[in-house]
């Protein structure tokens, strides 16, 4: 079994920054794909930004230049450092996980390649 658990979470105003996190517990392979997604009300959840166990990430175009995915292998714990936060970033926010990560940059934000998720960590961008 996996755990994993988000905070970081917050109210901010829009131009400012939140740093989320993800403890990650359990059985837990050396080889990984960890990522970030976001549900805002009445929408599909999406892929923010990934991370392999080799460093290649991957962002959602939405949030190229502003996000950064990181990982504490030493820690097991996820990061996702937000900058530049604006109003439609509002949402919940999810931390999820799965092993043995696809060959492709671009199956990084593919929903279905994660079978572990945390509760999420609401996060609320105002004017």
């Amino acid at each position: 079994q996996v755990q994993l658990v988000e905070s970081g979470g917050g109210s901010v105003q829009a131009g400012g920054s939140l740093r989320l996190s993800c403890d990650v517990s359990g059985r837990i392979y050396s080889r990984y794909l960890m990522g970030w997604f976001r549900q805002a009300p009445g929408k599909e959840r999406e892929g923010v930004a990934a991370i392999d166990s080799g460093g290649s990430t991957s962002y959602a175009d939405s949030v190229k230049g502003r996000f950064t995915i990181s990982k504490d292998n030493a820690k097991n714990t996820l990061y996702l450092q937000m900058n530049s936060l604006k109003l439609e970033d509002t949402a919940m926010y999810y931390c999820a996980a799965d092993w043995f990560p696809p060959p492709v940059v671009d199956m990084f934000l593919d929903i279905s390649q994660y079978a572990y998720w945390g509760r999420g960590t609401q996060v609320t961008v105002s004017s």
